[in-house]
């Protein structure tokens, strides 16, 4: 007990740290979806296919490379014309990622069993300084 007494700022030091080095992640605890780097990952190593339920203009500004634009108003009725390998993943995008998890709701609604959206949308791929093409 004197121990702690004794260094009490020792230990104040060590908790602020810890909680210091937690905190960037707490912020992206709660966010669904895959994280930019899990994106990449299941693109490159499973061939994702990629799906942005934007509108058209948010897509022409600027959308993942390989992507197919789908909004989120005509998904339900073309995204099994559109991405026809319901075995494959599909990543679902939009802006901040809201749109991709209602979209997500339908994708999974239709069998796609390996469906994601990306957390945090195309704000978090910009953060991450990943690639976008425009069309």
């Amino acid at each position: 007990m004197n121990f702690l007494l004794d260094n009490w700022l020792l230990i104040l030091v060590a908790f602020s740290s810890g909680v210091a080095l937690l905190l960037p992640n707490l912020s992206t605890l709660g966010a669904p979806g895959l994280s930019p780097t899990q994106a990449v990952l299941m693109i490159n190593r499973e061939k994702a296919n990629i799906v942005d339920v934007r509108a058209a203009d948010e897509f022409a500004s600027g959308h993942l490379i390989g992507a197919r634009h789908l909004p989120l108003d005509r998904l339900q009725e073309e995204l099994s014309k559109t991405v026809t390998d319901k075995k494959r993943p599909l990543i679902l995008v939009c802006h901040s990622g809201m749109r991709s998890q209602k979209a997500l709701v339908i994708a999974k609604a239709q069998g796609y069993e390996q469906a994601h959206s990306l957390g945090g949308g195309l704000k978090i791929w910009q953060e991450a300084n990943l690639p976008l093409e425009k069309a």
